[in-house]
């Protein structure tokens, strides 16, 4: 568990909060397989004295994770990495969205890649 506190780096001078900072690093952490799932993280009152954070900003970027389905709290068992990563099945979820508009629309697939490249440009 301490592990977390050893590669996570926050800038506080930085434009973005520090929660945002925690949770996205948390988030690329578990894409890359730093934090594999079922993991079980620090609490907040332990992860906050590690890094010396407030405790608000450890729970707040906890609590959006939970929300957006990263993390998982199994009450007094504690905060675990979710056995699966959400954006799977967000980014799946719209994939096959994105495909039905294309086909009823009458877009070839190699028409619809093209917007979707275009949009990342």
């Amino acid at each position: 568990m301490a592990g977390l506190a050893e590669w996570v780096s926050l800038d506080a001078r930085a434009a973005r909060p520090l929660f945002d900072q925690l949770r996205t690093q948390i988030i690329d952490a578990v894409r890359d397989g730093r934090l594999s799932p079922g993991t079980r993280l620090p609490t907040v009152r332990e992860l906050a004295g590690q890094m010396g954070l407030a405790v608000n900003t450890v729970a707040r970027a906890y609590r959006e994770l939970e929300t957006a389905g990263v993390l998982e709290t199994r009450g007094r068992f504690g905060t675990f990495v979710s056995r699966v990563d959400p954006a799977d099945t967000a980014m799946a979820t719209a994939a096959q969205n994105y495909v039905e508009t294309a086909r009823a629309l009458g877009v070839e697939k190699s028409a619809a890649l093209r917007y979707v490249e275009s949009a990342f440009d």
